[in-house]
């Protein structure tokens, strides 16, 4: 899933500066860019070195480490990243994605709306925060609700682009459900938008996955009216 970008059209990426790359956005693979030295590191030799790094940053901003307020955020934010909010990057943390038979023969979609989505964009490092809207129709499998919400959940919990965050999903569910009837709808606020550049605080990024049975014309839009109906909760 190759973007063409008109920015670095016709350029030698090694020629370009760090800027040119910031504003390109340019996409990769499906695929979260993961190296294959990844895992030789431990979690607390990685937040060994991520504090030492991250001293480093606060020092060369300016900030006094030895303030009482200061002292322990670089331990802090290297925790914070190995065990909270990058814990997806790591496939030992993936959840079970365990089905049970379809005994009772439901046959029509089955929709896990309003999933919360707390994900961080791989381009300036801050969150993206929104809902999930899943739903898959039985091929003679059936799925724990929560596991749906750990699904998202993990796939988020790494650096990301929503449409990669989007299509994941969707390739996991699949996967567990052994069917291609599945369909993910993202809705989420980018503080890289709000808080940055153009700082937008008003606009939002939806992206959606439609699979087998969700591509046709009357079962996607069944999806899309539940996903708008008002609930009780």
């Amino acid at each position: 899933m190759k973007e063409n970008n008109p920015i670095l059209e016709n350029v030698d990426i090694e020629q370009i500066t760090a800027d040119e790359v910031g504003d390109a956005h340019f996409g990769s693979s499906e695929l979260t860019p993961i190296r294959k030295d990844a895992f030789d590191l431990s979690d607390s030799e990685k937040i060994e070195t991520i504090q030492e790094h991250f001293a480093k940053i606060m020092e060369t901003l300016g900030l006094d480490l030895t303030d009482d307020s200061l002292r322990g955020t670089p331990y802090r934010v290297a925790k914070m990243y190995v065990k909270e909010i990058f814990h997806g990057l790591d496939p030992k943390n993936r959840p079970e994605a365990r089905t049970f038979s379809n005994g009772y023969d439901y046959s029509d979609m089955v929709i896990e709306k309003n999933i919360q989505v707390t994900s961080f964009c791989e381009h300036h490092f801050l969150p993206f925060i929104g809902k999930a809207h899943v739903a898959y129709i039985s091929k003679g499998k059936v799925i724990g609700l929560s596991k749906i919400n750990r699904l998202v959940d993990y796939f988020s919990r790494r650096p990301q682009v929503q449409e990669r965050l989007t299509l994941q999903i969707a390739d996991a569910l699949s996967e567990a459900m052994e069917t291609e009837d599945v369909a993910v709808f993202i809705d989420s606020k980018h503080l890289c938008v709000s808080t940055r550049g153009i700082k937008d605080t008003t606009s939002s990024t939806i992206t959606s996955e439609f699979r087998g049975a969700f591509r046709e014309k009357e079962t996607q839009q069944k999806f899309i009216d539940f996903i708008k109906a008002e609930t009780q909760f």
